[in-house]
């Protein structure tokens, strides 16, 4: 009797472990994403830098929970609930590390902003950046809750964001021209926009697995399927 409950209480210890990990890792994102934006708003390269500088951080959490997943699904071959639990984990980590790249993108792109006069256009990017930030802490919140109503809330909130998206570049495009000399800027923001979008397409793959770890429902390409 003693053993088995020994056995189980070490793979509860290894998954709270990888857990942790991938919510220090939402976490270090979601800063490389505030630092990015905030660079860009306040036209500030020292905290674009430190946007960049995080991803290396990143990679580094993402590569140790790699490892640990699959060191548990050799060690303790789980199955059901907590074999959902471990692959939703190491799924997790790598939509994560996405979303860090995109804010390396989004500082880059802010440096690149800050070398020219400011751009009252850059507001049109700001309800994006709210939206998907707002999509990314419920999508990590509902795979550490593992609350299947607010993960299927966040999939459904990702076709606002891409309209969102439309609308914005539309808008920056009607501005090229009329004013072809900062086309650059106005790409450059175009640019941001797009890597926001990505943002809540991740926050919604981390959604739709947080549903499939706590309740064995495969969400996705739902509304695809009803319109078909």
């Amino acid at each position: 009797m003693i053993a088995p409950k020994h056995i189980l209480g070490t793979f509860d210890e290894a998954l709270a472990t990888l857990r942790s990990n991938v919510l220090m890792m939402a976490g270090l994102t979601e800063r490389s994403l505030e630092r990015a934006m905030k660079g860009l708003a306040a036209r500030d390269d020292d905290l674009c830098a430190n946007a960049i500088a995080d991803d290396e951080e990143i990679d580094l959490l993402e590569k140790q929970i790699d490892k640990d997943g699959v060191d548990i699904l050799l060690r303790f071959q789980p199955v059901a609930s907590d074999l959902r639990r471990v692959v939703s984990a190491m799924k997790l980590s790598s939509n994560l590390e996405r979303m860090a790249d995109q804010a390396t993108t989004i500082a880059r792109r802010a440096r690149k902003l800050n070398r020219h006069p400011a751009l009252a256009e850059a507001e049109l990017i700001r309800p994006m950046y709210d939206h998907a930030m707002a999509m990314f802490k419920d999508s990590v919140d509902a795979f550490a809750r593992e609350d299947v109503d607010l993960g299927r809330a966040v999939v459904v909130r990702d076709q606002e964001l891409d309209d969102l998206n439309r609308m914005a570049s539309d808008k920056l495009v009607e501005r090229m021209a009329r004013d072809p000399d900062q086309l650059r800027g106005y790409l450059n923001l175009i640019f941001v926009g797009r890597c926001l979008e990505r943002v809540g397409d991740h926050a919604t793959n981390i959604a739709e697995d947080a549903v499939y770890a706590a309740n064995a429902e495969d969400i996705r390409h739902q509304s695809l399927a009803a319109a078909t």
